[in-house]
């Protein structure tokens, strides 16, 4: 990363959001950080979203709206325009915290070997209202592999060098092209969890957390068998198990929003609790990047970035660095 200000680059996918572009919108416009570019890829919207678009026209780097094939489409559009060093997507219902944005430049900054960074995320409504947390943790790509990803997207930024050896994200998947990307970076590179909120993951009728979740695990299989591995793994298990408790799944969202307003309105004590993860506060570590919670660092980013390895987008085992 060079020694100045690194540019984000941050793609917003849309279509017929309208009620809530506006708030996303501005949540990017309102961030403290002073080297954005922002690229809105509109999927030919018809319910006032061009109107919006319009008006805030002067402050986008880009923005289109033409019919394409979904959101995955969208995404990689916007990315191909991006000339970013920092890459990140926020789809048009979800926001950004104030100061996500540098605070994510920070760490990358001062952390080069960690190619993701992710915070924290909060559910909310369609007005905006807390409804509970993202249950963000730390990962890698021995967990990711088994299924235990844990990353909110709306608070991912990422190295647009990772990006142009793993992208494009595969236009076939709907709803997990975002933990098939996970997959592909983890491969390379270290990804760290920051304490943080960095984001707004709205829940809402249309959402696709909402409306089209069962699509999920199946197109999650799909990675998992095409990274050579097994029906009988851990995986494989949960996947099983997945399907059987499928209509279930909407009752256990609910009952972790309850249990989480549950717990915000726990009466407290005169002494003030400080939970770090749900503060601004910057996140001290005593452990080197990658072994936060658990994780272990991973050290073959550096020779495949420098030599351009053409191995990777292959998904072949790469002989140009250390395994």
């Amino acid at each position: 990363m060079s020694s100045a200000i690194p540019l984000v680059s941050i793609i917003v996918p849309s279509f017929n959001q309208a009620r809530f572009l506006g708030a996303t919108l501005a949540s990017l416009l309102s961030q403290d950080y002073p080297s954005l570019e922002l690229i809105v890829i509109d999927g030919g919207s018809t319910d006032g979203s061009l109107e919006i678009l319009r008006r805030y026209a002067d402050r986008l780097a880009y923005w289109s709206s033409e019919p394409d094939t979904g959101q995955t489409e969208a995404i990689n559009k916007g990315f191909a325009r991006a000339t970013g060093e920092i890459l990140a997507w926020l789809n048009s219902d979800d926001v950004y915290r104030p100061g996500a944005v540098a605070q994510a430049v920070d760490f990358l900054t001062a952390h080069p070997e960690v190619g993701l960074v992710y915070g924290q995320a909060n559910y909310i409504d369609e007005n905006g209202a807390t409804l509970g947390r993202f249950p963000a943790a730390a990962t890698d790509l021995r967990r990711l592999r088994r299924g235990y990803v844990h990353i909110p997207q709306q608070a991912a930024f990422f190295r647009a060098s990772l990006w142009r050896l793993v992208g494009p994200l595969d236009p076939t998947f709907y709803f997990a092209m975002d933990y098939d990307l996970w997959v592909r970076i983890a491969v390379l590179s270290p990804l760290w969890h920051v304490r943080q909120v960095w984001a707004g993951f709205r829940l809402h009728g249309q959402a696709k957390t909402v409306a089209a979740a069962a699509r999920c695990w199946p197109e999650m299989w799909r990675v998992h068998r095409r990274e050579g591995g097994s029906a009988l793994s851990i995986f494989g298990a949960k996947y099983a198990l997945r399907r059987l408790v499928e209509p279930l799944m909407p009752l256990r969202l609910r009952y972790r929003l309850w249990r989480d307003r549950k717990m915000s309105a726990r009466p407290t004590s005169d002494t003030p609790v400080v939970y770090p993860h749900l503060t601004d506060r910057a996140p001290t570590h005593a452990t080197p990047p990658g072994v936060e919670s658990g994780a272990r660092p991973r050290s073959r980013i550096l020779p495949q970035l420098q030599t351009g390895c053409p191995s990777i987008r292959g998904r072949i085992p790469c002989t140009c660095g250390p395994a």
